[in-house]
């Protein structure tokens, strides 16, 4: 949050909120400041006992809705779902997320019956997201169509062996117990508007495998694909469960603490300003402010952080946190549906909105692949018979054969199942990256512009000299000052009030204070107009000399003025975080440079830069920032690092916008990715991530593209089969699935 003025200036005193006096900055997730000055006007509108309180329903308002989706096991079943409901008329937008399994539409007017009917119609089941989750099927639920079609198989093959012709039958029969439902949901996903999906091209193979007689390795086909279904869901599921686990963090149950009276609630009930109690081991409902005088809790599951927190009292705690060694009292701050982790999950859902190229690129070109090699593949069946008198049923085996090899999935799959697995990764950590075209964006990053205050720094600087020019007293200069910068949100106005606190004597009641924009701020104390502000160009040798002092060891000096004259220097120090030097360092082993832009004056920039090696540029208002940033943009893919409001624009610029978990709620908003857990050294493990999907993308796409071309060549051999193509095209996408998984392990 450096700013070109050490206190007073810009728009981030307005709008970053700190915790008090203390300057504790608000805890954050993501995206997402957990201030309380946020709960204050919600307040009475929103009552434990009243309905306001409830969870959201559906619709959400009066033209949004949530429903949870069941049946999908891949991201190519999201764009069935988004393509079947999309067609419907009155829809504005439509969102579906595979990661969290969840549809939201946007409506002109009450939709949501048609929309079951739709996803109903598709093949895939809705269902209310206020609804508790069912339990899930048994495993005879899930598998009995596959274990009824392999005894099946098992007894035609049997009955095969006694008496041939039986056998044939029965391999009829159990195709076509097989083909129903496939066939069904063909049908049911061309008249929503995916005509050419899987289970078109296995209805197509199947019927013209009995067609030429083939019924054995139709009953074959059919049966490999469910299991290649089955197994890509169990796959999917997987790759899924690092993101979704975050929904069972929050705990359905809290205990309200009303008038000293202890009452078992449901969880969605709570509201800000409700009183709570969360027993040792047990997990936080909603966010909230510690009561208690102090507490340990685990926050690993939100930040990556393995060693348990230390609070005192008045910190906020986010959602999903475990207390760790006692029964804790707290405060909620949260509204219903916008804790910390309600806030984490819409990220992610919004994440996937924002597709990587290569992955649009790849379901742009599946769209047309499909259809193409059907054509190709009825000219393989058609050609050689009709122009050079070939074998028909030959020519016709190798044309289904070849439209079993046609199916894209395991292509589809590569890229989505890759970045779906490094976002997963991510949010481990404690990164979160705002989609696949962040994700792709980070591994081709070269340079790293950091701002300083805040980013390099803790962002909470110290006094350390108060130097009077006149005949006051250090400690009178101290509370004039504090009285102008009372109230103030910048973290050197409440380093200046912190220590002013200190003294135990009342602060001058000041009036009319008003932020100077670009200048500082100034308050009028007992008629008297006090102004603080950063040295200027007009001063005198010797107090230019006083300055000069002090910012060669890397202070910030704060000028305080009576009515235009100066009657003391205060200086204040940050203080650089604890792994700015290791992470630094993680980054040139990388090959990655950094530089540091900064609003603070040149001699506090160079002490800081000098001290941890860095180039640097000082003295940038936000537009110089944003100058810099293209300029440095037009040499290499370049990404700012910041966490104030001023450095919400320079994001913008560059390739991509990275922000520290405790920043403004703008920068956060502004930024591709967030380090929630506020630690430098994740900037190398999102960058080595970013680069590890990359690779593995080009690793699933190689292998899904190998087997279809060497397939190819042995179909038209006659080497290959309708089964051995049906089986090498489900082991291709169970194969780019797997080797997806790998990310989630990766360290």
């Amino acid at each position: 949050m450096s700013k070109p003025l050490p206190c007073g200036s810009g728009p981030s005193r307005a709008a970053l909120r700190l915790n008090g006096v203390q300057g504790k900055a608000p805890l954050q997730a993501g995206r997402f400041s957990l201030s309380p000055d946020e709960t204050s006007s919600c307040q009475q509108a929103c009552c434990a006992d009243s309905p306001a309180a409830a969870p959201a329903q559906t619709p959400l308002t009066a033209s949004h809705y949530r429903w949870t989706i069941n049946g999908m096991d891949c991201p190519s079943c999201a764009r069935k779902v988004e393509k079947a409901v999309s067609t419907l008329a009155g829809i504005r937008n439509v969102q579906v997320s595979f990661a969290t399994q969840t549809l939201l539409i946007n409506a002109e007017r009450n939709i949501k019956a048609e929309v079951e009917q739709a996803v109903k119609q598709a093949g895939f089941h809705l269902q209310d997201t206020t609804t508790r989750v069912k339990k899930s099927a048994g495993v005879w639920q899930e598998n009995r169509l596959i274990c009824v079609l392999g005894l099946l198989m098992l007894v035609s093959w049997l009955l095969h062996f006694i008496a041939p012709t039986v056998g044939q039958t029965a391999f009829i029969v159990t195709t076509l117990t097989g083909l129903w439902p496939i066939g069904r949901k063909a049908w049911r996903l061309a008249r929503s508007g995916s005509p050419f999906a899987i289970e078109t091209l296995m209805t197509v193979a199947a019927v013209g495998a009995l067609f030429i007689g083939a019924g054995a390795e139709a009953a074959m086909v059919l049966l490999l694909f469910l299991l290649g279904e089955r197994l890509e869901g169990i796959a999917a599921n997987r790759a899924r469960r690092g993101v979704t686990a975050l929904m069972a963090l929050k705990p359905d149950k809290a205990v309200r603490v009303r008038n000293e009276q202890r009452e078992a609630i449901p969880a969605s009930l709570l509201c800000p300003g409700d009183i709570i109690e969360v027993a040792a081991g047990e997990r936080l409902p909603a966010d909230a402010r510690l009561i208690s005088p102090f507490a340990s809790f685990d926050e690993s599951a939100l930040t990556g952080e393995s060693m348990p927190a230390e609070h005192q009292q008045t910190a906020l705690i986010a959602a999903g946190c475990i207390s760790i060694d006692r029964q804790v009292r707290l405060e909620v701050v949260s509204k219903p549906g916008e804790s910390a982790i309600d806030r984490i999950l819409q990220l992610i859902e919004q994440a996937e909105a924002h597709r990587a190229p290569l992955e649009r690129f790849l379901d742009r070109f599946s769209r047309i692949y499909t259809p193409l090699v059907m054509l190709l593949a009825l000219l393989v069946a058609l050609l050689p018979p009709l122009l050079w008198a070939a074998d028909w049923q030959t020519w016709m085996y190798k044309g289904l054969t070849l439209l079993l090899i046609s199916c894209p999935c395991a292509l589809v799959i590569s890229t989505p199942a890759a970045i779906t697995s490094g976002l997963a990764a991510a949010a481990r950590r404690g990164a979160l990256i705002k989609g696949g075209a962040a994700l792709e964006k980070l591994g081709a990053i070269q340079l790293l512009a950091f701002d300083k205050t805040g980013t390099l720094t803790i962002g909470k600087p110290e006094l350390t000299d108060i130097i009077p020019l006149t005949d006051i007293d250090k400690a009178q200069l101290l509370l004039y000052a504090a009285a102008v910068e009372q109230g103030a949100t910048h973290p050197l106005a409440l380093a200046i009030v912190a220590q002013a606190r200190q003294l135990n004597q009342p602060l001058p009641l000041a009036q009319d204070q008003r932020v100077l924009p670009g200048r500082g701020i100034e308050a009028q104390i007992n008629g008297q107009r006090w102004r603080l502000s950063a040295p200027l160009t007009d001063q005198t040798e010797a107090l230019a000399a006083q300055i000069d002092e002090l910012e060669s060891t890397g202070k910030t000096v704060v000028i305080v003025y009576q009515e235009q004259q100066p009657q003391g220097l205060l200086a204040l120090r940050d203080t650089l975080r604890d792994d700015v030097r290791p992470a630094l360092a993680e980054l040139q082993q990388l090959g990655i440079k950094a530089v540091m832009l900064t609003g603070d004056n040149p001699r506090a920039a160079a002490a800081i830069a000098t001290e941890i090696g860095l180039d640097y540029r000082a003295g940038l208002l936000p537009v110089d920032k944003v100058a810099a940033i293209r300029q440095l943009s037009e040499m290499q893919p370049v990404a700012m690092v910041g966490d104030g409001i001023n450095d919400a624009p320079a994001m913008k610029a560059a390739t991509l916008g990275i922000a520290m978990g405790s920043g403004s709620d703008v920068a956060l908003e502004t930024a591709d990715a967030a380090l929630t857990h506020n630690r430098l050294s994740g900037l190398a493990a999102m960058i080595r991530l970013s680069r590890a999907t990359q690779a593995n993308i080009r690793q699933n796409i190689a292998i899904a593209l190998g087997l279809k071309a060497l397939l190819l060549v042995t179909t038209l051999l006659g080497l290959t089969g309708l089964w051995l193509a049906v089986l090498a095209d489900s082991g291709a996408t169970a194969l780019v699935t797997a080797n997806a998984l790998r990310l989630l392990r990766k360290r």
